[in-house]
């Protein structure tokens, strides 16, 4: 962890707030590639009628569409909490480089009442795309995030 790598979780995080306050679910993602931002994105599931657009999943869509690839290997993806299953599964198809999240998944089940789904290292265990992994990098600022909120 490096001062850059705050810096990333901290913008991150904040993508988390504006999805919140969009009404969304409070989750965002940036990616970064040569120590910079190249794409941001929040949760949209609400505000986009979309229950697949997930901050993670959304951004792989959105940059690997406009950017005409899908090889994600030399980037790295900051997110403010661990993936679910479905952008796990977005990262390990894409080759991501690196993940870099906030809050972990036995967290979020605790605020969100229950386990929801499965881990991504559970994901990444058996794949041969896994990422490099930095869990809870400022876990304490992406639980903030989710102060008072209660998932519907």
């Amino acid at each position: 962890m490096n001062t850059m790598d705050k810096a990333f979780m901290i913008e991150a995080i904040n993508m988390a707030k504006e999805a919140r306050e969009k009404g969304n679910e409070p989750f965002g993602a940036i990616l970064v590639k040569d120590n910079k931002i190249v794409m941001r994105a929040s949760n949209q599931i609400f505000s986009g009628s979309d229950p697949t657009y997930h901050a993670e999943i959304g951004l792989i869509r959105d940059f690997c569409r406009t950017n005409n690839t899908s090889d994600l290997s030399e980037y790295t993806l900051y997110t403010s909490c661990e993936p679910c299953c479905m952008c796990a599964g977005a990262m390990v198809w894409s080759k991501l480089g690196k993940m870099v999240y906030s809050v972990t998944h036995d967290q979020l089940a605790e605020i969100a009442g229950s386990n929801i789904m499965i881990s991504s290292e559970e994901i990444f265990e058996n794949s041969p795309n896994k990422p490099t992994v930095l869990p809870k990098l400022l876990n304490e600022e992406g639980l903030e995030v989710f102060d008072g909120y209660k998932f519907g």
